[in-house]
C-alpha cells in the first residue's frame, strides 16, 4: 500500500518497534495528525481472547470523561410514557413498531445508537439482520436496553462508547479527535483502559492484552506499552 507524503513525514517521526507511555504516544499520533479534517483518535488492542467461547467475550461500555468530539444520534424504541420519557431526554428519534418497516424496507439508518426498552425487544428482535451486522443491535451489556432511557441517552450524548471483540479478537473504539488536548486524550484513553481491565474474563490464561496501538483516522499507528494493564 502506498502512503502518501504526510503520512510518509508523520511516520518518520515513530520508532515502530518501539512501546510507548500512553501520555507520550498520544503526543505522537497528535503530531502525526495532518489531514484537513479533525481526525479521530482511535486504540486499537489485541487480546488473549478466543472470542469463540461465549465466557471469553468482552462486551460493555464506558463514559469518556471528554467525550468522543462527535455528535451522536440516538434512536429509541418505546412506548407509552417512555416515549415523553426519551424524547424530554433528547432522542433524536423515537417510536415503536412503526419504524420497522422504514429500517427494514427503505433502507433508513438515520441513527448511531438504538436504545430500547426492554418490553421492545421482541420488536427489535426482527431488524437483527439490519441492525446486528452493523454492530447496532441494542444489548443490556452496553446498557441499551434499559427502562432508565433518560439515563441511557444522556451516558451515550455524554460520551459513552461500546466496546468488544471482533473476529479477530481485537477490540477498536475512538477516544477522541485531534485537536483534543494531550490532558483530554490521557483522561479518555484510561478511562477506557481501566473499563477493559475490570473486564477480563476469569477464564483468559497468559496475557490478556497482547498489544494496543494509538493512530488517528489516516495517521500511522504508535504502539503502547500494553504489560501495565
Amino acid at each position: 500500500m502506498k502512503h502518501g507524503k504526510k503520512y510518509v513525514e508523520a511516520a518518520k517521526l515513530i520508532d515502530k518497534t518501539q512501546q510507548y507511555e500512553a501520555a507520550e504516544a498520544i503526543a505522537l499520533v497528535k503530531k502525526s495528525a495532518t489531514a484537513k479534517f479533525d481526525e479521530t483518535v482511535e486504540v486499537h488492542i489485541r487480546t488473549g481472547c478466543d472470542g469463540r467461547h461465549a465466557d471469553q467475550q468482552i462486551r460493555g461500555a464506558v463514559v469518556l470523561p471528554n467525550g468522543t468530539g462527535k455528535t451522536v444520534k440516538v434512536l429509541v424504541f418505546a412506548k407509552g410514557t417512555k416515549l415523553d420519557e426519551a424524547q424530554a431526554a433528547g432522542a433524536d428519534h423515537v417510536g415503536g413498531e412503526e419504524l420497522i418497516p422504514k429500517i427494514q424496507n427503505e433502507g433508513w439508518l438515520d441513527f448511531d445508537v438504538v436504545v430500547a426498552t426492554p418490553d421492545m425487544m421482541g420488536v427489535v428482535g426482527r431488524l437483527g439482520k439490519v441492525l446486528g451486522p452493523k454492530g447496532l443491535m441494542p444489548n443490556p451489556k452496553a446498557g441499551t436496553v434499559t427502562m432508565d432511557v433518560t439515563k441511557a441517552i444522556n451516558d451515550i450524548k455524554a460520551g459513552k462508547i461500546e466496546y468488544r471483540l471482533d473476529k479477530a479478537n481485537i477490540i477498536h473504539v475512538p477516544v477522541g479527535k485531534a485537536s483534543f488536548s494531550e490532558e483530554q486524550l490521557t483522561q479518555n484513553f484510561n478511562a477506557l483502559m481501566d473499563a477493559i481491565t475490570k473486564a477480563r474474563p476469569s477464564s483468559v490464561k497468559g496475557q490478556y492484552l497482547k498489544s494496543i496501538t494509538l493512530a488517528t483516522t489516516m495517521g500511522p499507528g504508535v504502539k503502547v506499552v500494553s504489560n501495565k494493564y
